[in-house]
């Protein structure tokens, strides 16, 4: 995905969970097997580091010109850390 759609409403909520625009692009970009994963209808996610490490979970849908819509982000709490890394391995 190359382009992706900010507006105030997702960049608030995800700076309320400690993450920016910035960090999360780069999740999605870098998405590794087995995501990106279709959650619900329409809504993807991604887990994995961001450009500092800092391993974060990204949720996002495509609007219709086909751009991504971030509509969470945080960072993973200590046993999903633990779940990712162990199937990281694998």
């Amino acid at each position: 995905m190359d382009v992706f759609r900010w507006n105030a409403w997702n960049v608030q909520h995800i700076a309320e969970h400690g993450t920016t625009p910035a960090d999360a692009e780069y999740v999605v970009r870098n998405a590794r097997r087995p995501y990106p994963q279709l959650v619900a209808r329409g809504k993807w996610l991604v887990r994995g580091p961001t450009a500092t490490g800092q391993l974060v979970q990204v949720m996002y849908i495509f609007d219709p010109a086909d751009t991504g819509y971030i509509i969470h982000a945080r960072s993973l709490t200590d046993r999903e850390k633990r779940r990712y890394r162990r199937r990281k391995r694998r």
